[in-house]
């Protein structure tokens, strides 16, 4: 009997570290259980892209989204940070779905807008305060070339409308001001395709084995 437990319990699925139940993070997040279920397996293909072990590393997740493994651009430490939860250096399965999640179509105006503050809080303080690196990292994902004059202009120009206390740095509410005034700001945190994964994604989900 020991040895038949023994074998029926060596047939059970493993997963790897990080993994959660897509019930659970259904629960928690805009995404259908199909929709979790379609995501880990694009989570496995890119968790395996460099070095193969079930997490995605910062290398992975440049390739990813940069087609870069080894850039350096501070835009992309920050982003790679967000989604790095833990703070452990790799993402986990359950923290690639929750931050995606923040780029759902039906995820709330106020929480994009939450993470992008947080994203250019550099210092994590609870203040984004003047940073020309940062900007010239995010002017360098569009086609602007710019001169450092020329982007040292931009962060003085914004830091004079944006920052109404003249306190040199942009709280809360003044993020949450310039947002409601200009909210194409918040453009790039939705993809629309992310509201029907399971057709944007049709083959990752054929040989599901979990029902929704």
């Amino acid at each position: 009997m020991l040895a038949f437990v023994k074998c029926f319990s060596l047939k059970r699925t493993k997963h790897p570290r990080g993994y959660e139940d897509p019930h659970v993070l259904a629960s928690e997040t805009p995404f259908t259980v199909n929709e979790i279920e379609a995501l880990h397996d694009l989570y496995k293909k890119l968790s395996t892209s460099i070095i193969d072990d079930g997490l995605i590393h910062k290398e992975e997740f440049l390739l990813a989204l940069f087609r870069n493994s080894s850039m350096q651009n501070l835009f992309a430490d920050r982003v790679f940070y967000m989604f790095d939860r833990k703070r452990n250096g790799v993402i986990e399965f359950g923290e690639f779905v929750r931050s995606l999640s923040i780029f759902h179509p039906y995820t709330p105006e106020h929480e994009k807008s939450a993470f992008m503050f947080k994203l250019f809080d550099l210092h994590g303080t609870g203040f984004i305060e003047p940073h020309e690196k940062m900007v010239g990292a995010l002017l360098g994902e569009t086609d602007l070339e710019l001169s450092e004059e020329s982007i040292e202009a931009i962060v003085e120009q914004t830091m004079l409308e944006v920052d109404t206390n003249k306190d040199g740095k942009i709280d809360e509410e003044e993020w949450r001001e310039l947002v409601a005034k200009n909210p194409s700001i918040l453009k790039n945190m939705t993809l629309p395709y992310l509201k029907e994964v399971t057709l944007a994604f049709p083959s990752f989900v054929l040989d599901s084995e979990v029902d929704d």
